[in-house]
């Protein structure tokens, strides 16, 4: 029985994962590098986000923007900031010169409000925007429908640059249960990116977590989000001072 992440370093444990990704790699036939590790440092103290750069890192997913906001100047300036949680058009400030990429783009106004505080700050802001595949009610996301028609009207804004798409999968028993939604939102990406939209590019899928990043990863994912595998069980007791 392979050990629990709190009962390894976490360097150990992000060297279990990649070996983990490697062989999902090698089952689907595909180039390990084609593939991104981000590590969900959500509620985590700066010491273990250190503590997983020094392993190698340099991802990491927040679904707070305050704790982008307060994380980033006090950690390496080469780490990479994927704000991977839901974002409100009044957060956006927080985020916009620290983020590498924002993934959880789901609405015209949160796009409108992105671009303009990017171009504000003088840069061009990666997106990805989130669709619902599992059409779950207390998920956000855009309908796989909606998509198209939402990316077209997007597309023209400035300081904004949709790079793919991104997916939160529903809870399952079992990795497996979910290939069919890694796969809906592949072959979604495939038909958007035929479209040949302008400033829209089709070259990134994230998807996949702790539970099923194996199924996502032989699905097609480019980026895949795993938190507990690597920093443990989170508490979500803790205050935002408690993180630094």
């Amino acid at each position: 029985m392979p050990l629990l992440p709190e009962e390894l370093s976490i360097n150990e444990n992000i060297l279990q994962i990649r070996k983990r990704m490697d062989e999902a790699c090698e089952r689907a036939g595909r180039n390990p590098s084609e593939v991104r590790l981000i590590a969900v440092s959500k509620t985590k103290p700066v010491s273990m986000v250190q503590e997983a750069y020094d392993g190698g890192m340099r991802d990491f997913g927040e679904n707070h923007p305050q704790e982008i906001r307060d994380k980033a100047p006090v950690l390496p300036t080469d780490v990479r900031w994927h704000m991977i949680g839901h974002l409100q058009r009044n957060k956006v400030k927080y985020v916009i010169r620290s983020a590498y990429m924002i993934h959880s783009l789901d609405s015209l106004a949160l796009a409108e409000e992105i671009s303009r505080q990017a171009v504000k700050a003088g840069r061009v802001m990666p997106v990805l925007a989130e669709v619902n595949v599992g059409g779950e009610e207390s998920k956000y996301g855009l309908r796989p429908e909606d998509t198209e028609a939402f990316l077209r009207s997007v597309s023209d804004l400035p300081g904004i640059s949709v790079q793919g798409l991104m997916t939160v999968a529903p809870p399952a028993a079992r990795p497996e249960d979910n290939r069919e939604v890694f796969r809906r939102l592949r072959n979604l990406s495939i038909d958007i990116g035929h479209k040949n939209i302008d400033n829209i590019f089709m070259s990134e899928l994230s998807m996949g977590m702790t539970g099923d990043f194996e199924a996502a990863i032989e699905e097609g994912a480019t980026m895949v989000r795993v938190g507990t595998a690597i920093f443990g069980a989170r508490d979500y007791g803790v205050n935002a001072a408690a993180l630094l």
